[in-house]
């Protein structure tokens, strides 16, 4: 009876610790593809983000890959769907996302789908891309190209479905959305202001300022309009800061001193310029566990 005791509340000691301990954090989204294995060297990296990025300009939809060590103490499922639950890839007004999740040391791999692509990607599908393409290249110690070919497999399934195609995109800047706009043009117009109204003047330059920054969001987006308007809140935010045309600088908040670089205030945000090549979520993929596991 004592012995069976022991038992019972050394079990019931080791499941609560269990359950107590921390799951995983999410990482943060910052690129199509994220290895936090150390798995991939930066060319595969590169290679693999390239095929994706394209893939997105072509059909929309947004495929992001995730390498981790484990996802204990969760199962690579549960892991799989936390992650995409926060992340939320795939177009808002579509949720065309898929998540492909590698847990090396666990040798596993998912691939979760969102709810509008089940059609496509059903959990057959997704298990014999697993089955088929992805764990036989990581057998023979091929992460790269078993992750290529899943991916690939992927797309093809994707083209197959009947889905809204993106706007076309004129310009050369692609990946560039407003909120990356907005925050290089606030670092930037200060710079070029200090630069134009030392020139000019405080007038003439805030002038040259608004004009050029104008000529620039035009080029970029190809909207006349919101050229226009970035013009005029460009010629307005210089006024209000005060920037050059006084010779000796200004002190202020957001001015700029005389032989020392600007004062930058505020802060700035992740997925800006230069992180994960300007990529973030859609916003719009509601997954609700399709999809398929599988080991290696």
């Amino acid at each position: 009876m004592a012995r069976g005791l022991v038992v019972v509340l050394l079990g019931a000691l080791f499941s609560s610790t269990v359950l107590a301990q921390a799951v995983q954090p999410v990482p943060a989204l910052t690129a199509r593809v994220i290895d936090n294995s150390g798995t991939l060297n930066a060319q595969q990296i590169g290679e693999l983000d390239s095929r994706l990025a394209a893939f997105e300009r072509e059909r929309g939809s947004q495929i992001v890959v995730l390498l981790v060590r484990t996802t204990a103490p969760e199962d690579i499922a549960a892991y799989a769907y936390r992650v995409a639950d926060s992340w939320k890839i795939g177009r808002k007004d579509v949720g065309d996302g898929v998540l492909v999740v590698v847990a090396k040391d666990d040798r596993t791999v998912r691939i979760e789908v969102a709810r509008t692509l089940e059609g496509a990607i059903p959990d057959l599908a997704a298990y014999r891309i697993i089955d088929a393409l992805i764990t036989p290249a990581f057998r023979q110690g091929d992460f790269a190209g078993g992750l290529m070919a899943g991916v690939d497999g992927l797309m093809r399934l994707i083209r197959g479905e009947d889905l809204p195609l993106p706007a076309a995109r004129t310009t050369a800047t692609e990946d560039l959305d407003l909120q990356d706009l907005g925050a290089f043009l606030f670092v930037a117009i200060p710079f070029a202001a200090s630069f134009l109204t030392g020139l000019f003047g405080r007038k003439l330059g805030s002038a040259l300022t608004g004009g050029a920054t104008g000529f620039i969001v035009k080029l970029l987006t190809g909207s006349l309009l919101l050229g226009i308007g970035a013009g005029i809140a460009a010629l307005l935010l210089v006024l209000a800061l005060g920037i050059g045309g006084g010779g000796g600088g200004r002190g202020g908040p957001g001015g700029f001193h005389r032989g020392g670089g600007p004062v930058i205030w505020g802060g700035g945000r992740s997925g800006g310029f230069g992180s994960g090549g300007g990529f973030r979520s859609g916003g719009g993929g509601s997954f609700g566990g399709g999809g398929a596991s599988g080991r290696w």
